[in-house]
């Protein structure tokens, strides 16, 4: 079967998409697998009740709008990068750990994983919302994902000192991951809008090239 792109016409629902299928899928059972072992099951919740506003809003517009495969890989593997954090929360993950060693690095990165994720793999997705969904022009399909990424992880910030600070003080060191970087904050938030700023560079960069051919 075809695997569709932002730019495709066509559009598979899902009866009959098996990429789709494929990712739901994967991501359900990295998500299951999350839950069931976790070392601490009030931040997994915290850490997904995200996961859970994210996924409602894919399900709820689905009828409306219908994503691109590409776009719905790109959310599957960012989903999926999350869940695995929230699993063993995001300063504890094996697998920063283990680049930490092999890398000889000072912190577990994994949360700087994610955030730089963030904006590269969601500024695709949000460029074809705001192109085949709501027909805005093309500079500000463009620019529009990097200006959101920005705000978002602002407000994601804030939404943690809330949480770690005001509502659940209890699952703060555990939520936060700071480990004891006090830019902790500032610097997740502009690996989001980097990864965002060459997510948007590369798609244009590989556009440019193909309407050469």
């Amino acid at each position: 079967m075809a695997f569709t792109i932002a730019i495709s016409d066509e559009r598979v629902s899902l009866k009959n998409n098996i990429w789709l299928k494929i990712f739901i899928g994967f991501f359900s059972i990295n998500w299951l697998n999350s839950y069931v072992g976790n070392t601490d099951t009030a931040n997994w919740i915290l850490e997904n009740t995200l996961v859970f506003v994210f996924l409602g809003f894919l399900i709820f517009t689905y009828k409306k709008f219908i994503f691109s495969d590409l776009s719905y890989l790109l959310i599957c593997v960012y989903l999926c990068l999350h869940v695995y954090g929230s699993k063993y929360t995001y300063a504890e993950n094996p697998f920063g750990y283990w680049l930490k060693d092999y890398l000889d690095l000072s912190r577990n990165h994994y949360d700087r994983i994610v955030h730089f994720s963030f904006g590269f793999l969601l500024a695709y997705p949000m460029r074809e919302m705001f192109l085949k969904w709501l027909k805005f022009p093309n500079w500000v399909a463009w620019t529009l994902p990097i200006e959101i990424t920005l705000s978002i992880s602002g407000f994601y910030e804030l939404i943690e000192w809330l949480v770690a600070d005001v509502f659940f003080k209890a699952q703060g060191d555990a939520y936060l991951g700071t480990q004891g970087d006090i830019w902790d904050a500032q610097k997740d938030i502009f690996l989001a809008f980097i990864g965002s700023i060459i997510a948007t560079t590369l798609v244009s960069i590989i556009k440019k090239i193909i309407a050469k051919k």
